[in-house]
């Protein structure tokens, strides 16, 4: 098992940048890019990864109070991951957590990519949240 982790502090209220981060139709503007994915009935999801070609039939939870989403497989629970948003002291900022964890070590991809993804997933998802803070004024 391998687990990544990786944190990031928001200029924004942790119920913006969660909102952002738990939008079905926009999580594509802040996951990594080469994960597609299609909501079916919830919290049915399917992925489609890019490296591999490949769809994978997941499940996919928003947890609003918690302020915490989580996703894994569905079919045979080789990989797992959550987001939890939480505020800071200081007003308007926020921390976003992102954590996965591989069970099966064959089918995750190299540790550097995986490190990268993560990084970028929150710099996209920081910008999104810049850009929606900016459009409701």
């Amino acid at each position: 098992m391998s687990e990544y982790e990786r944190s990031r502090t928001m200029p924004a209220l942790p119920e913006l940048v969660f909102d952002e981060a738990a939008d079905t139709t926009r999580l594509e503007t802040w996951m990594p890019r080469d994960l597609h994915v299609q909501v079916g009935e919830p919290p049915a999801v399917t992925v489609h990864e890019d490296r591999t070609d490949s769809d994978e039939r997941g499940l996919l939870r928003s947890q609003q109070d918690q302020m915490r989403m989580e996703w894994g497989t569905r079919d045979d629970g080789r990989y797992a991951g959550w987001l939890q948003v939480a505020g800071m002291e200081s007003a308007g900022t926020s921390r976003v957590t992102i954590h996965l964890s591989f069970f099966d070590e064959d089918s995750a991809p190299p540790r550097e990519a995986i490190e990268q993804g993560l990084d970028e997933s929150l710099a996209r998802l920081e910008e999104q949240v810049r850009l929606r803070a900016e459009s409701s004024g």
